[in-house]
This record gives structure tokens, C-alpha cells and sequence, in this order.
């Protein structure tokens, strides 16, 4: 009789050759994450990974033992004071992940009554967002991009189209004037994509303190004033942390989910481009290629075992979505028809506030562009595509597309806004100077 062979990391897992923890990061990783998770199984429900060099974690593959971790607040906390491993210096704060997992005193990095007041301000306000208005603002920003490429007959779907979207609408929501917007973009770019993220950084918090002062003299419409009035009575540092916690968290996932969605019409001809189609697309998406594929970190409140794992009070825990999504066990339950059980919007005290808007601006984006681009097809071979490295997010590089050019639109009449949109100020920062404008340039196409 055959003896059971051990599991074997997947090709160019640095695993191969330490037998330690496995990376998540590198091109290997973004090509084949599934390859990963794969092997992950073999240690059971939670296993050993590294999310860059030195910074260990344990990540949760197992779809029940991730939704007991996310709904069990007593003993997990999520407040990142409690990391041990960065408060005993091993992790250093320049750190590639620091920008991700260090604390913020927002909703996302608090606990009990703390989070409890924090999340209430934020899910209040996003409820008041009028989904009419959601509707009309995407298909306004989408028909601008759309403008902007339309005539070529080529595009990248990604950096001109997925990326560029969420941050126009969620700008609108917030109340952006156009200076403050401007910066915005640069800042939520550079935090990503960039490559002086603390920069980056710098230049959105100082947009989003500017943004908290102009509403505190002049509310408007929108979900920063709505936010400032709420009962919770957030003080400007609160504020300033809740909206960079939005507006962050809110764009990178809504990128993510629009692209892969995207991919994945271009890719797979059962959906041939119909638009009855894009919510199974998008419902399809979240199962197997999820925007966010690892995160929810959480810290356990003292030493215990977890799924047949000792853990000790401090260490960093995450949740594999992507993992958690496509075990074995889900299997089943996709095929009775549950298909929106999936974890992709996390479950729990601090599931996404923002999953109902999320959908319906991915729905709208790209409705509106197969409508306006009905023959749009991929233009370069699928296996040619680039994945981004990094643990927590899943999103192309790039998405070449090609379609029949088509005349620029007629703008549509600007709805009514609570406030002027005010002038670009001139650049004050060189970090603004590669994003510059581009938020100034849709409200002047809007309101010409």
C-alpha cells in the first residue's frame, strides 16, 4: 500500500527550500494564489505565512473556522496596539504592510463601545446615500472616462477605467471640491501604486483635514457632513480618520471588484457579454476571485487554541477570504443556490458598511460601458496578464482592451449641487503634480 506523500509547496514558493512559513507576496504568489491556498490546506484549518519579509501571521483558510474568528469579538480583538511582534520591534515601521495593518483610531482598528460609536457614525451615514444618486453618478463619471478613450478604440480598462471610477464617485458623495478631490486621487494612488507611499499618505490626510474644515464652515449634501452630524459627536481627528478609512478602503476593494469583474466577462465566454449576466459575473467574482483576498487582522485577547492552533495573546491573525471561499466545503452550498454566503465583504461586527453601494456603482460601471462599448473584447492573450504582488489585495496591473471607436457623448446636464465646486488651487506639494487635475477636469466637463 502507498504511503501518503507530504503536501509540496507550490513552484517557487521560497517553502521549498526554509520549510517554514509560506510566503504570500512575490510574482509566484500573484500568478497562481490559488496554488497557495491549495497547499495552505494541508495544515488545517489556519497556517503559518509571511505577508513580507520578517512580518510572520497566522491565516485562516477554513471557511467555518474564519466566520467563527470574524463573529467572535470577545476573543479576537482588533485593535493593532495589541500586535506583539511589532510593539517588541521585530517588525519594522517602514515596513511594505505597515500602511495596512498599523493602528488608526478608526472604526476598523477599535473594539466594544470604541467601535461601537465609531461604526454607528459611519453606518448611518453611508444609509443616507440615496441610491438614485449612486445610479447617476456613476453613469455620469463612467460616461467622462468612456469620453476620454471612446475614439481611440483601444484602452486599459484598469488603469483608465476600474481605477479611476470609484475614486470620481466616491469623491461626489463625500463632497470633494476640486482642489481637495485632486489630491484625493493622488493620494489613494500613491498609497498603492506609488512609490513613496508615506508621501502619499501625507498629502490624502491633509486633503481629508481640509475637506473636514471646509464642511465644519460650509455642510453640504453629502456623507462627510452627514458624518460630522451624527449623534456620535466626532471630534476632527475622528472625522479625518473615518473619512481616509472610507475613502482608502472603499476605492481599493471597488477597483479590485470592477476590474476583476471585468476579467472575468472578457475571459470566460458563458457570460458572451450580456447584461442580464453581470450580477452573476459579479456574485461569481466575489467566490473565486475576491478584491480582497487576505486581511481582517485580529489579535487574540489572551493565549488559546484556535482550530487545533495555540495561539498567544498579540499574535497577528488574518482571514483568507480567497482561500476561505474556494474550500472544498463551499462547494456544496454554491451549488444549492447560496451564492452570495461568500466572505468577501467579511462577516461580523465589522463586515464592509459599504457592500450595497459597492455593488450597485460595479453594476452600473459596467453596464454602461458594454452598452457604450458592446463589442469591447480582450486584446492581448489572458495568460500574458499581470496580477499586483502583495498579500491583501488582488487586483491587474493592467487590462487591454479593443472595441470599435465610437464618437464622443454629449455631456450630460449637471444635477444640482449643494455648493459651487470650487477652482483648483495651485499645487502647494510636489507629490500632487502626477495626479493633478484630473478630478478639476471631470467637474469641468460636467458643469461646462
Amino acid at each position: 500500500m502507498d504511503q501518503p506523500t507530504a503536501p509540496v509547496p507550490p513552484p517557487g514558493c521560497p517553502a521549498h527550500h526554509t520549510g517554514g512559513r509560506v510566503p504570500l507576496y512575490g510574482p509566484e504568489f500573484a500568478a497562481d494564489p490559488q496554488a497557495y491556498y491549495t497547499y495552505l490546506r494541508h495544515f488545517g484549518p489556519t497556517a503559518p505565512v509571511e505577508l513580507a519579509p520578517g512580518v510572520e501571521a497566522t491565516l485562516v483558510t477554513d471557511y467555518a473556522a474564519a466566520l467563527q474568528l470574524l463573529q467572535d469579538s470577545g476573543s479576537f480583538r482588533k485593535d493593532a496596539r495589541r500586535w506583539r511582534d511589532f510593539n517588541e520591534g521585530r517588525i519594522a515601521p517602514d515596513s511594505p504592510v505597515a500602511p495596512v495593518l498599523a493602528y488608526r483610531p478608526n472604526c476598523m482598528f477599535s473594539d466594544g463601545a470604541e467601535h461601537l460609536r465609531l461604526r454607528q457614525a459611519v453606518t448611518d451615514s453611508m444609509a443616507r446615500v440615496d441610491s438614485r444618486r449612486v445610479s447617476q453618478s456613476t453613469e455620469q463619471v463612467s460616461d467622462y472616462l468612456i469620453s476620454q478613450f471612446g475614439s481611440r478604440g483601444s484602452v486599459d480598462l484598469l488603469g483608465d477605467y476600474a481605477k479611476q471610477l470609484p475614486l470620481f464617485v466616491f469623491n461626489e458623495i463625500f463632497g470633494c471640491p476640486a482642489d481637495i478631490g485632486d489630491r484625493v486621487v493622488y493620494g489613494i494612488n500613491g498609497m498603492f501604486d506609488g512609490v513613496n507611499a508615506e508621501q502619499a499618505m501625507g498629502v490624502l490626510f491633509e486633503a481629508v483635514g481640509q475637506l473636514v474644515a471646509l464642511k465644519r464652515a460650509r455642510p453640504g449634501d453629502d456623507v462627510t457632513s452627514w458624518l460630522m452630524e451624527h449623534p456620535a459627536r466626532l471630534t476632527d481627528e475622528e472625522m479625518v480618520h473615518q473619512l481616509a478609512l472610507l475613502l482608502v478602503g472603499g476605492n481599493e476593494p471597488l477597483r479590485n471588484l470592477i476590474g476583476n469583474t471585468l476579467h472575468r466577462l472578457l475571459t470566460h465566454d458563458a457570460y458572451a457579454h450580456q447584461g442580464g449576466l453581470i450580477d452573476e459575473a459579479i456574485d461569481d467574482t466575489l467566490w473565486e476571485n475576491p478584491p480582497m483576498q487576505n486581511l481582517a487582522p485580529h489579535y487574540p485577547a489572551s493565549d488559546m487554541e484556535f482550530a487545533g492552533q495555540k495561539l498567544q495573546a498579540g499574535d497577528l491573525v488574518l482571514v483568507s477570504f480567497a482561500a476561505a471561499n474556494t474550500g472544498p466545503a463551499l462547494t456544496a452550498a454554491r451549488q444549492a443556490g447560496s451564492n452570495r454566503a461568500h466572505l468577501a465583504w467579511s462577516a461580523g461586527p465589522h463586515a464592509c458598511p459599504s457592500k450595497d453601494p459597492a455593488r450597485q456603482i460595479t453594476v452600473t460601471a459596467i453596464e454602461n460601458l458594454l452598452n457604450k462599448l458592446p463589442d469591447v473584447e480582450l486584446a492581448v492573450p489572458e495568460a500574458s496578464l499581470v496580477w499586483r504582488p502583495g498579500p491583501f489585495n488582488r487586483g491587474l496591473t493592467a487590462l487591454p482592451a479593443r472595441f470599435t471607436p465610437v464618437a464622443a457623448a454629449p455631456r450630460p446636464a449637471a444635477r444640482a449641487r449643494t455648493e459651487a465646486p470650487a477652482r483648483p488651487e495651485p499645487a502647494q506639494q510636489s507629490g500632487r503634480r502626477a495626479e493633478r487635475g484630473v478630478w478639476s477636469q471631470f467637474l469641468n466637463w460636467l458643469t461646462r
